[in-house]
């Protein structure tokens, strides 16, 4: 318990001067239409306009010099590639992304905007991490998964922390769950600083395979990633799935139109841009919300980089 406080606080103090204190916005339609008090932890608004910032940059920082001097690698549909090439830009390090063909194109010109160097693949994970190998190998680099990083799961908890030390008594915490760094990082930011925080995820139901391998008790693999939210197609990771088997309380599955109707919702009430898969966290709630009348709860909005051309509403 004191190596996570520490490792979080450490962590915290490392990247503060490399990323933003994003601000926690509330609405009080979405209140009274929940009958519960939602706290939005607003990452849409962090550097690279995603919480991913936060990871890439202590991943970046402790890293030696002369990995800093071979540049980093990694493979991402968006976020984390955008995030990796503007925390390197900041540290003056090289950054080599592998990103699959469909990523979304406002994502691609987020990369070249912060001078990442993008390698298209096959969408599969298969070939985003051969082709991702292939660059270590010939560049040097050193590979910073988006997910899986212990350095990064750290990273990403600490928006969790600054969401605490504004509502320090949540009853609980709302992530989508992806690759299961976001929602892992979180679950040890609640269970070292909140006060009975319960963590829980949002997923979509296209790309559930966090909610059946906490039911299955291994890791699984999606069959369908036939989901508008681009970000959460990926798998969990051995270093995440074990903190989230035994910090994270149940992740809650979401149609595609519960997504399209929270995303929406946030839009529309709080007049600010939010991805698909920032909404997923959101529809959980909305699903469920009579078990969540009258509780104090947060949620991560992961990110804001929305292809305006192709909006599902």
């Amino acid at each position: 318990m004191k190596q996570i406080n520490a490792d979080l606080l450490n962590c915290h103090n490392r990247i503060k001067d490399y990323i933003h204190n994003t601000p926690v916005l509330f609405s009080r339609l979405i209140n009274n239409h929940i009958g519960a008090s939602i706290y939005f932890k607003c990452e849409n608004f962090q550097r690279g306009g995603a919480y991913k910032m936060r990871g890439a940059t202590n991943a970046i920082l402790l890293l030696s010099e002369e990995q800093r001097a071979n540049g980093v690698v990694t493979h991402s549909s968006g976020n984390f590639a955008q995030a990796v090439s503007l925390a390197a830009q900041s540290l003056g390090v090289k950054a080599h992304i592998v990103m699959p063909t469909t990523a979304p194109a406002v994502k691609k010109i987020g990369v070249k905007e912060y001078q990442g160097v993008i390698y298209e693949c096959e969408p599969t994970l298969e070939a985003r991490q051969a082709t991702a190998n292939q660059i270590a190998k010939e560049t040097g680099a050193t590979f910073l998964h988006p997910s899986n990083d212990p350095n990064v799961i750290i990273g990403q908890g600490t928006a969790a922390i600054e969401l605490l030390e504004e509502q320090p008594n949540l009853d609980a915490i709302f992530c989508p769950v992806g690759g299961g760094g976001l929602i892992a990082g979180s679950a040890l930011a609640a269970y070292a600083f909140g006060k009975s925080c319960k963590v829980y995820g949002g997923e979509p139901f296209e790309a559930d395979d966090a909610y059946r391998s906490l039911k299955s008790g291994k890791i699984e693999t999606n069959i369908t990633t036939n989901t508008i939210a681009d970000g959460l197609k990926t798998t969990l990771g051995t270093n995440n799935f074990p903190i989230i088997k035994e910090h994270v309380s149940e992740i809650i599955l979401v149609t595609e139109n519960e997504i399209i109707t929270a995303m929406r919702l946030i839009w529309e009430r709080m007049k600010i841009i939010v991805e698909p898969s920032s909404a997923v966290a959101l529809a959980a709630i909305l699903k469920e919300s009579e078990r969540f009348k009258n509780k104090k709860i947060g949620v991560i909005i992961s990110g804001g980089n929305v292809d305006l051309e192709k909006l599902p509403f």
